[in-house]
């Protein structure tokens, strides 16, 4: 039984990339055969209650599959969004997510995770799905990061804002009317219309 509970859990890992101790609960396995896969070697362990095979090795978006594995409602957003979008040099030093209204900040070991909290379409619209280490990484797109950024323009820099608005139109990552369209959801129509309308994008 063991042997079929080890196989079980290596197969686990190996389809899903990072594993959690709740997944075992769904096959019935105690939770016990991972602190044994851990200490032979066979396991590796990522975060609190997160693990993964050894020979995965790491990658930029590990950290981001990590929180997406512990924190299935969470959504990349602001500097994070942006990284992962291609829209900023900046290296974020924690990392960004937004949670539905009255959401208690997740508890992690690592990686450092800045908490913020949007109600209603602010929280529900713009939604996109990326695959990065064989886990769904939930991710505001780039119009509403945008909007996103000018919301929050104090905690991130309104330069950093102002920045990726010029490289998304450039890079024609999003449209005129999608920027407008979020900026009116997120509220922050009048901060951007100069903006948008320096850049040719009158409204």
């Amino acid at each position: 039984m063991q042997t079929t509970d080890t196989q079980s859990v290596l197969a686990l890992a190996s389809q899903r990339g990072l594993l959690r101790a709740s997944h075992l609960q769904e096959l019935g396995i105690a939770r016990v055969v991972l602190s044994r896969l851990t200490a032979s070697g066979q396991l590796e362990r990522v975060g609190r209650g997160v693990y993964r095979l050894p020979e995965r090795g790491g990658s930029e978006h590990e950290s981001l599959a990590t929180i997406a594995v512990k924190v299935p409602q969470a959504v990349f957003c602001l500097l994070t969004a942006l990284q992962i979008h291609e829209l900023t040099t900046q290296l974020p030093r924690q990392v960004w997510i937004a949670m539905p209204q009255g959401s208690h900040a997740p508890t992690m070991d690592y990686p450092p995770v800045k908490m913020v909290q949007f109600s209603g379409d602010a929280f529900a619209q713009g939604i996109e799905v990326v695959h990065a280490d064989q886990r769904e990484l939930r991710v505001y797109g780039v119009a509403k990061t945008i909007a996103d950024c000018f919301k929050h323009r104090n905690k991130i820099g309104l330069d950093v804002a102002i920045e990726a608005l010029k490289d998304a139109l450039t890079q024609k990552k999003a449209t005129a009317d999608d920027l407008w369209r979020f900026a009116k959801i997120c509220r922050v129509a009048n901060v951007m219309r100069p903006y948008l309308e320096a850049l040719g994008h009158e409204r």
